[in-house]
């Protein structure tokens, strides 16, 4: 795919890329999607990115989430293979 600014849907909401005839979209998520747990430290989704996930589903979408510490480890050649 080809990306050079986010794609707005007819629904309103904004994706990272998207090509919009086949509902297919990538989202890569920052921090600011995630929360810290507490007693594991481990990331966890926060509601609204989960929120707007199960709607871009209802909707039809397909939607791919990257968080942003798997994509950070992957090599060129493996970011390709996930796109």
């Amino acid at each position: 795919w080809s990306h050079t600014e986010e794609h707005r849907t007819v629904e309103g909401f904004s994706l990272d890329m998207a090509d919009p005839e086949m509902k297919r979209a990538i989202e890569v998520d920052g921090p600011l999607h995630y929360l810290e747990g507490a007693s594991s430290g481990e990331y966890v989704v926060d509601g609204s990115t989960r929120f707007k996930a199960r709607l871009l589903r209802t909707y039809g979408w397909n939607l791919a989430n990257v968080a942003f510490f798997e994509w950070d480890q992957k090599t060129e050649a493996e970011r390709r293979q996930l796109l």
